[in-house]
C-alpha cells in the first residue's frame, strides 16, 4: 500500500516503483496488471437461494415441529402430519422473501470507484479503465475527478481534495510534493490521495502506490469481508426460547411415555399423546408473526424515512443504549456555511438580525468573497461556496456582481501560496490564509477609513483569528488593492471570515430527546479536537474529547473505561472506530453506529444496529448498514428508536399471549392422560394455534405504541423477553385457564371412562374463547388502549368465524367435533365470565409490581 510514501521525497518514491514522471510503458503496464491483478476490491460472494431457504429451517422449533409431522406420520394421523407441515413451509417461505429481497439489495449497492482515469502510458495521457491502473502508473488529476487509485503527489497546481468518505475531514486538504512525518495520520498527510476521494480544486500529477485491496479502502473492505454478522437482542433470545421449548418437550415426552406404558395405555395412543404434548408446547406461529411484526415496523419506519435492511434490526433499535455517531454530515450538515465576520474591532454573526453591521466593510467583504471565486452554491470548492451562498443571502446577485466586475487576470490557490487573487479593472481582491494576507497587507480598513497597519492593528487581527479559531471556525481573510501588482506586499486588510459545517437545526432536541430516554451518546469522528468539541458543546453532548492518538495507546481494559466517560472521540481511524465500539459492547451496552463515509463502514458493520446515511452515504457504508436514513436527519433516529421500543412491546404482547397459551395446553394435555384422557388432540391444538398464533397475534404488531414509550430507561440486554412479568402472567393465567378447562372437562364427560367428542368440543371451544378473553387483558397489562386496534378486532371476529366452521360445517369430522346447542354457549359464557376476573387480578398485579419498580 506503500504506507511509507507520505513520508518519502517524490522522486525517492518514483525510483522505488520504478516508474517514470512520463509513465509507464504499455508493455509493462500490462506486466504489472497480471501481477497486482486489476484495482477493485475482492468481492464477496452472496448467498444463494438455497442457502437462504435452507437457513429458514435452522431452528430448534422448527426441528421440534418436524418431529411432531414425523411420529403423527408414524401414528396413522395424516391430517396432523400435514397440517404441521404446511405451518412449517409457510414459515419457511415467508423468511426466504424477506431475506432474499435484502440479499438482492446489496446487488444493486454499487462500489465506490473512478470508472476511468487519465493517466500517461508511453510518455502520452490517455484514458483508460480504473480497474487498469498497476503501482507505478502517474494519473492526471483534475477538479471534479475521483481519485483512482492511492497516489504519491509529484506535481500539483491549487491540488485540494475532499476526503470527508475516508477521513472525516469535514474541509477539503490541499495537496502538495513535500514529504510529512512517518507517524502523521491518515487525514493530515498532505503529500498523498486516496483512491475513492473527490478533487475539489486544482490539477496534479499523482503516482500510483496501490491499488484494489492495497489501498485504504481496500484495508476497509478486508475488514468487512472479516466481521461477522451480529444477532440481535431479539434473535439471541429467541434462540434460547426455542432451545428451551425444545429441552422441555424432550423433558416432558421422557417423563409422560413410561408413565402411560406402565399404566397400560396402547403404543399407539402414547405416542399420539406425546405428539400432541410436542405441538402443545410449541408456539408454531412465533417465528412467522415475529418476522411479520417486524415487517410491518419496516413498512412503518419506510414511511418515516427508515429504510430498514434487516428485519431484526427494528427491534434491535428499541433496545439500543448507547449511539456512537459521526460528525460530518450526520450531526452537521455536511457543508461549510459562513457564521461570522470581523472587519476591524467590529464582529458581525451572520445568523443574527439584530446584530450591529457595519454596512460598507461587510459590503465589500461580501463581494470581494464572491468575486474571488471560482465557485457556485451548487460546484466548487466547498469553502467557497460557503462564501457565494452568503453573499446571496445577503441579498447579492452573483452572476449579475461577476457580469459587472469581469475578471481580467488571476492568481491560483496553491498550498504554498496560501492564497488567491483575482483582478477586476483597477481593482484586485485577495483571500487566504490569514496569517499570509496580513503579511502581505500593508493597510488596513477602518471605521474611519484606511489607515496603515500599526503592530498593535496586526495583534488585534491575530486574536481576533485565534478567537475565531477556538470557536471551531475555518477563518479566511479578504483584502484589496487599487494596485494589481501590490497582491503580495500593498494589501488593504478588510476583515475575517468564520466558516463552519453547522449542526443541524433539529439534532439538539433530537440529541436531548434520545438521552431522556436513557440513551448516551459519542460522537466519534475523524476531524480535529477543536471543531468535534465545539460541535459537540453546541448540541449538548458533553466535554470530555479524546484523541484517536490517545486510543491506539490504549490497552483494552483502559480504553473499556475510558469510552463510559468520553463523550467525544476526534482524529479517529476506521481501526480506532471498531475499538472504541467493541469496547461499549464488551461493557454490556447494546450499540448502535450511524455514519455516512467509506471510514464508517467497518464500525456500521460490528455494531448491533449499524444506521447510514442514505444522502450523503457512500454506497459502502449503506452496504455495510442495517438501516439506511433517507432524510440523513438525525431525528428519523429518534422516531426509529420510538418505533423500535413500541415493536418490542407488540412482541412481548405476542410472545406473552402465545407462551401462556401454550403452557396451559401442555397442563391440559398432561393432566389429562394421567388420568387416561387424551383431550386436545394434535389436530386440534394445532388448530388452537392456527387462531391464536395467526391473525389475532399478528394483528397484535399493529398495536399504536404507549405514551411512555420514550420515558423509559433502554431495556436490559442480559434481560431476556421472558421475563419476571412475563412468567408471572403466565404462571397466573395458565393455572386459571387450566383448572377452569379441567373443571369443563369434567363436568362434560358426566364420569365418561374416554373423551367423548361432545367433551372435546366443548373444552377445544372453550379454550379458543379464553384465549381471545386474555389477548384484550395482556393489552391492558401493557397500558394498550382497549379499541384502538381495528385490525385486531376483525382479526378476532374472523378467527371466531373460523372456529364456527369448524362446528357447523363438514369440517368438523376431521377435528372430532360436534355441533353445539344454545345451552352450551351458555356454559361456555360463564366459563369466561369465571375466569375474567382472575385474569385481570394477575394482571394488576403486575402492572403495580412494575409501576413500583420504575418509581424506585
Amino acid at each position: 500500500m506503500g504506507t511509507r510514501s507520505h513520508s518519502r521525497e517524490p522522486e525517492a518514491v518514483v525510483a522505488d516503483l520504478d516508474t517514470e514522471p512520463s509513465g509507464l510503458s504499455s508493455d509493462e503496464a500490462r506486466r504489472r496488471l497480471d501481477e497486482h491483478g486489476p484495482n477493485e476490491f475482492a468481492r464477496v460472494a452472496g448467498r444463494s437461494r438455497l442457502d437462504i431457504f435452507v437457513a429458514q429451517f435452522d431452528s430448534v422449533l422448527i426441528w421440534v415441529l418436524i418431529a411432531a409431522a414425523a411420529l403423527s406420520l408414524w401414528a396413522g394421523h395424516a391430517v396432523d402430519a400435514v397440517l404441521i407441515a404446511v405451518i412449517v413451509v409457510a414459515n419457511g417461505l415467508f423468511g426466504f422473501v424477506q431475506d432474499y429481497r435484502a440479499e438482492q439489495s446489496l446487488e444493486s449497492l454499487r462500489e465506490l470507484t473512478a470508472p476511468t482515469a487519465t493517466v500517461r502510458r508511453d510518455g502520452d495521457p490517455i484514458e483508460l479503465p480504473a480497474t487498469e491502473l498497476v503501482p507505478g502508473d502517474v494519473v492526471e488529476l483534475a477538479d471534479g475527478d475521483v481519485v483512482p487509485a492511492d497516489s504519491r503527489v509529484i506535481d500539483q497546481t491549487a491540488l485540494e481534495i475532499d476526503e470527508a468518505a475516508l477521513t472525516g475531514e469535514s474541509v477539503p486538504v490541499g495537496k502538495t510534493t513535500t514529504p510529512v512525518d512517518p507517524e502523521t495520520p491518515l487525514a493530515e498527510r498532505t503529500s498523498m490521495a486516496y483512491k475513492g476521494t473527490n478533487v475539489t480544486r486544482g490539477h496534479g500529477a499523482l503516482v500510483v502506490t496501490g491499488t484494489g485491496d492495497d489501498t485504504e479502502m481496500g484495508a476497509i473492505a478486508d475488514q468487512l469481508a472479516a466481521t461477522e454478522e451480529t444477532d440481535t437482542p431479539l434473535q439471541r433470545e429467541l434462540d434460547v426460547l426455542g432451545r428451551n421449548l425444545g429441552l422441555g418437550v424432550v423433558a416432558l415426552a421422557a417423563l409422560v411415555i413410561p408413565l402411560l406404558a406402565l399404566r397400560g395405555t396402547p403404543l399407539i395412543e402414547t405416542g399420539l399423546t406425546a405428539v400432541s404434548l410436542a405441538v402443545a408446547a410449541v408456539p408454531e406461529g412465533l417465528p412467522a408473526v415475529v418476522t411479520l411484526t417486524l415487517a410491518l415496523g419496516v413498512r412503518s419506519m419506510a414511511d418515516e424515512n427508515a429504510l430498514v435492511r434487516s428485519l431484526p434490526a427494528v427491534e434491535a433499535l428499541g433496545s439500543v443504549d448507547v449511539i456512537c455517531t459521526d460528525k460530518t454530515g450526520t450531526l452537521t450538515e455536511g457543508r461549510m456555511t459562513v457564521s461570522k465576520l470581523w472587519v476591524n474591532d467590529a464582529v458581525v454573526d451572520v445568523s443574527d438580525d439584530d446584530a450591529a453591521d457595519p454596512a460598507d466593510r461587510v459590503d465589500l467583504l461580501y463581494r470581494a468573497g464572491a468575486l474571488c471565486n471560482d465557485a457556485t452554491t451548487e460546484e466548487g470548492d466547498p469553502t467557497e461556496q460557503a462564501l457565494v451562498a452568503a453573499a446571496q443571502d445577503a441579498g447579492y446577485d452573483v452572476a449579475t456582481l461577476r457580469e459587472e466586475n469581469p475578471r481580467t487576470d488571476e492568481v491560483p490557490f496553491s498550498s504554498e501560496r496560501k492564497w488567491m487573487g483575482t483582478v477586476h479593472g483597477e481593482r484586485a481582491y485577495v483571500k487566504g490564509a490569514p496569517e499570509v494576507v496580513l503579511e502581505n497587507a500593508s493597510r488596513v480598513l477602518t471605521e474611519d477609513g484606511i489607515v496603515e497597519l500599526t503592530d498593535e492593528a496586526a495583534a488585534r487581527i491575530e486574536s481576533q483569528t485565534t478567537a475565531f479559531a477556538d470557536d471551531a471556525l475555518r477563518v479566511l481573510a479578504v483584502g484589496y488593492t487599487d494596485d494589481p501588482d501590490g497582491m503580495e506586499d500593498d494589501l488593504v486588510f478588510v476583515g475575517l471570515v468564520g466558516m463552519i459545517d453547522p449542526a443541524r437545526e433539529e439534532v439538539a432536541d433530537a440529541v436531548a430527546a434520545t438521552r431522556r430516554a436513557g440513551i448516551d451518546l459519542k460522537m466519534i469522528t475523524g476531524d480535529n479536537v477543536r471543531t468535534a468539541a465545539a460541535i459537540a458543546g453546541d448540541l449538548g453532548m458533553g466535554s470530555s474529547v479524546m484523541e484517536g492518538a490517545e486510543v491506539e495507546a490504549m490497552d483494552d481494559a483502559a480504553l473499556r473505561e475510558a469510552v463510559e466517560s468520553v463523550d467525544v472521540f476526534a482524529r479517529t481511524s476506521p481501526e480506532h472506530k471498531v475499538r472504541i465500539l467493541r469496547a461499549l459492547q464488551d461493557n454490556g451496552h447494546v450499540v448502535a453506529m450511524t455514519g455516512d463515509g467509506v471510514n464508517d463502514a467497518p464500525a456500521l458493520k460490528n455494531a448491533d444496529v449499524g444506521v447510514a446515511m442514505g444522502v450523503r452515504g457512500t454506497d459502502v457504508a449503506k452496504q455495510a448498514s442495517d438501516v439506511v436514513l433517507l432524510d440523513d436527519n438525525y431525528t428519523t433516529i429518534e422516531r426509529a428508536v420510538e418505533r423500535g421500543r413500541a415493536i418490542f412491546d407488540n412482541v412481548w404482547k405476542f410472545v406473552a399471549y402465545l407462551l401462556s397459551a401454550n403452557i396451559a395446553e401442555v397442563a391440559i394435555v398432561f393432566i389429562a392422560s394421567l388420568f387416561g384422557y387424551l383431550i386436545l388432540p394434535a389436530v386440534q391444538l394445532l388448530w388452537i394455534n392456527l387462531l391464536t398464533d395467526g391473525l389475532p397475534a399478528l394483528a397484535l404488531g399493529a398495536d399504536p405504541e404507549s405514551g411512555d414509550v420514550m420515558a423509559r430507561q433502554p431495556r436490559d440486554p442480559d434481560r431476556g423477553i421472558v421475563d419476571r412479568d412475563m412468567l408471572a402472567l403466565i404462571g397466573g393465567t395458565g393455572t386459571v385457564t387450566t383448572a377452569v378447562m379441567l373443571g369443563l372437562m369434567g363436568y362434560t364427560l358426566a364420569g365418561a371412562a374416554a373423551v367423548t367428542p361432545y367433551a372435546l368440543t366443548m373444552v377445544f371451544t372453550g379454550f379458543v374463547l379464553l384465549e381471545f378473553e386474555k389477548l384484550y387483558v395482556i393489552r391492558w397489562l401493557r397500558e394498550t388502549p382497549t379499541l384502538s386496534n381495528r385490525w385486531l378486532a376483525a382479526a378476532v371476529a374472523g378467527s371466531l368465524a373460523l372456529q364456527l366452521a369448524v362446528l357447523y360445517t363438514p369440517l368438523n369430522r376431521f377435528f372430532g367435533t360436534v355441533p353445539l346447542g344454545l345451552t352450551d354457549w351458555a356454559i361456555l359464557l360463564g366459563v369466561l365470565a369465571v375466569c375474567l376476573p382472575f385474569y385481570l387480578l394477575v394482571a394488576g398485579w403486575i402492572r403495580r409490581r412494575r409501576a413500583a419498580a420504575a418509581a424506585a
